[in-house]
């Protein structure tokens, strides 16, 4: 992008005029006591000097200033070479001036958001090789077990086999997690938008989860009685996976004999928003932004008691997000938490 410089002569005009009022007064004190020239050839004769003057001054710092600027310019790389050739730059160096702060502004952005960015690697990478490392040696450990002699006891080897089994089962879910939230990402993962009634689908996610929330008595119930059905339009098996996702960690965290409660509201004309709300635990505010982020903790004891790849949330937010619509979440440490997110209705 050529980077337009303003035509400036003040610095050539205030010069020249110096030098002409100078060599004016001496030189035409001279003629004039010598020469008796009247005055109007002592007014040309000043003319020429400024003329003169104006014309050296601004061509040389032109061609001085050019020299200089050109170099800063190749050197930040903030225009390519070709851009300064269509034009002389001026004794005006304000547009230099303002393009260097945007370039120092600029590069200090960059800058932050790298260092940003190569924390969050960092994070990922080690979290990453933390969710693999755990599975992987519980297999190990179970298969190396039995090849060191257990094997020959039949009920040892069952069981062991039946862990390793969920070990692999674990590692699938996390590689397959992954490679979901790459597609969503990439948007490769093409969606199949249907129309349906999301009062059904939330009932049926209730039913899938019913035996999980009877064994840490938890209720899952709606907030009302939905007598007549709601139409969204969106894809019903990313959404029913949203529900699932939202819900099993509502009774991960939620408390005993507490409730999971689940609303439907309309937000704007062709729009509802499906709030998902308990009393558990809680968020720490801390938390909150990050909630949403691979792998992302919020016990940072490593503790996997309560299962999962830990890509849930992520993978919330890239279906809501590969819809077009918005996911909200809202939690107060000790209180409980809600998590909502937009459908667009039909009507």
């Amino acid at each position: 992008m050529q980077t337009k410089f303003k035509k400036s002569y003040k610095f050539a005009i205030r010069t020249a005029a110096y030098i002409t009022l100078y060599i004016t007064l001496i030189m035409g004190v001279f003629l004039y006591a010598v020469y008796e020239l009247e005055w109007l050839y002592i007014i040309l004769f000043g003319l020429c000097v400024f003329l003169f003057s104006f014309l050296t001054i601004q061509i040389s710092v032109e061609r001085f200033i050019y020299k200089r600027v050109k170099k800063i310019y190749d050197d930040l790389t903030l225009l390519e070479s070709a851009s300064l050739s269509d034009g002389p730059i001026t004794t005006n160096m304000k547009t230099l001036t303002e393009e260097i702060d945007k370039f120092a502004r600029d590069k200090k952005i960059e800058i932050e958001t790298l260092k940003v960015r190569e924390q969050y690697r960092k994070e990922f990478l080690g979290n990453v090789s933390h969710e693999l490392k755990t599975p992987l040696f519980t297999v190990q450990g179970y298969i190396l077990t039995l090849l060191d002699g257990a094997m020959n006891d039949k009920d040892i080897r069952e069981k062991y086999l039946l862990r390793a089994s969920k070990g692999i089962e674990r590692l699938g879910y996390i590689v397959n997690d992954l490679d979901m939230i790459t597609k969503l990402e990439v948007g490769d993962l093409s969606l199949d938008i249907q129309e349906f009634d999301i009062v059904e689908l939330i009932k049926s996610v209730f039913e899938m989860f019913e035996i999980k929330a009877q064994k840490k008595r938890i209720t899952l119930t709606f907030d009302r009685v939905y007598s007549k059905p709601i139409m969204v339009r969106a894809d019903k098996e990313r959404i029913q996976q949203v529900l699932s996702n939202l819900i099993v960690n509502s009774l991960k965290y939620g408390s005993q004999k507490g409730t999971t409660e689940v609303s439907i509201e309309n937000l704007i004309k062709n729009k509802v928003i499906i709030r998902v709300t308990d009393n558990g635990e809680g968020i720490a505010a801390v938390h909150v932004p990050r909630l949403f982020e691979r792998f992302y903790r919020v016990d940072k004891s490593g503790s996997r008691k309560e299962g999962g790849s830990g890509l849930g949330l992520s993978i919330v937010k890239h279906i809501i997000e590969a819809h077009h619509e918005k996911i909200y979440v809202e939690s107060e440490y000790g209180v409980g938490s809600e998590f909502s997110f937009t459908l667009e209705k039909v009507e």
